[in-house]
């Protein structure tokens, strides 16, 4: 562990700061679990878990509802933005300022400023969001210690810009190949172009009319489209094998096995000569029905948005715990070069959380 914890009695802005100017890549987080781990051990109200680079803080008042406050740790490579940078506008720049730091502030200065909530809380920081889901530190800490993670309600402190999305559609990306027979492109006709074969797929694709279902007055808006393809064996060659990359962004009253069945059959007739599923990643339902969320929402104000992207909500909504996105950060501006987060937003999204759980 280091010499040193963080300081939690810097406000949030500034822990923001301290946070990003301690750099945590994906698969690189030990030194900052180890730094949050230290600064959270010696708060008498929270009992301090540990497995791997996951670091989990709970109260245990007896109280009749437990939240979750989640937030990853990791961010994506460094692009020359780190250390931050606080300009005149109240603006601080730097790699994870949105995405999501800025979420793990609050979710430390919650930590340390509401020792007798009127919720039992659970805090949890993770490792390996960022990069492929079988790293991902809550799937580790939900299949090795589900205990840990119990709740009546989970919020994830991604960036929403400071209000409040629900839930998370799918993703679900399959490889669609066609297959053709080589020959000389001088005589194309004595073989059979692949390319050419998967035009079918890509008429289907045009065609596309997504589905915009409402849940828990939320319009999700879902999407499907060809993100890569491949074929091509020389200038000169006849193609016999091509690869059509599809992404399905599902709404959450889509389960998995309803969401793969769904693109099957859009390209059942398309002439593909293999499915392959390449990556999936079910959906999660906003939950803004139940009473805890609904009490959130009144707490915090403003307008529920539908989240379009994935989130680790989803991970919450297998464990069967109802969650919501809502963080200072603003997406747009997630993983760019030019990363940043308002600063008014740390406040905003800090005092909303406390007054929920102290009111």
């Amino acid at each position: 562990m280091p010499d040193t914890a963080l300081d939690l009695t810097l406000d949030g802005p500034a822990l923001t700061a301290a946070l990003v100017d301690f750099p945590s890549v994906s698969g690189d987080e030990k030194a900052l679990a180890d730094a949050i781990e230290l600064a959270l051990r010696p708060l008498p109200h929270l009992t301090v878990e540990r497995y791997g680079n996951n670091i989990v803080a709970r109260t245990n008042r007896g109280l009749g509802e437990r939240i979750i406050l989640a937030g990853h740790i990791d961010t994506v490579p460094i692009a020359d933005n780190v250390p931050s940078r606080l300009d005149d506008n109240g603006v601080l720049w730097g790699c994870g300022t949105s995405d999501m730091k800025s979420g793990v502030a609050v979710q430390l200065r919650i930590a340390a400023t509401v020792p007798e909530p009127n919720r039992d809380l659970t805090f949890l920081f993770y490792d390996n969001e960022e990069v492929a889901a079988h790293l991902n530190g809550l799937g580790h800490v939900a299949k090795a210690h589900p205990d840990w993670l119990e709740g009546d309600f989970a919020i994830l402190l991604e960036s929403s810009d400071g209000e409040v999305e629900g839930g998370c559609q799918g993703t679900l990306r399959v490889l669609l190949r066609t297959e053709g027979e080589r020959a000389h492109s001088a005589r194309g006709w004595m073989g059979s172009n692949a390319i050419h074969a998967a035009a079918p797929i890509l008429a289907r694709l045009a065609a596309y009319e997504p589905r915009k279902p409402v849940i828990d007055g939320l319009e999700y808006h879902e999407g499907l489209n060809a993100v890569r393809i491949e074929g091509g064996v020389a200038t000169n060659v006849i193609p016999d094998a091509c690869t059509v990359t599809v992404n399905y962004r599902y709404a959450p009253d889509l389960g998995e096995a309803e969401a793969l069945a769904h693109v099957h059959e859009v390209f059942a007739d398309c002439g593909v000569a293999e499915f392959v599923v390449d990556d999936h990643s079910g959906a999660a339902l906003p939950g803004l029905s139940h009473p805890a969320a609904a009490a959130f929402m009144a707490a915090v104000g403003g307008t529920a948005r539908p989240k379009f992207g994935w989130t680790d909500v989803a991970r919450f909504g297998g464990l069967g715990i109802p969650a919501v996105n809502y963080g200072p950060g603003n997406p747009l501006f997630a993983h760019k070069r030019d990363e940043h987060v308002v600063v008014e937003r740390i406040t905003h999204c800090e005092n909303r959380l406390r007054e929920w759980l102290t009111a």
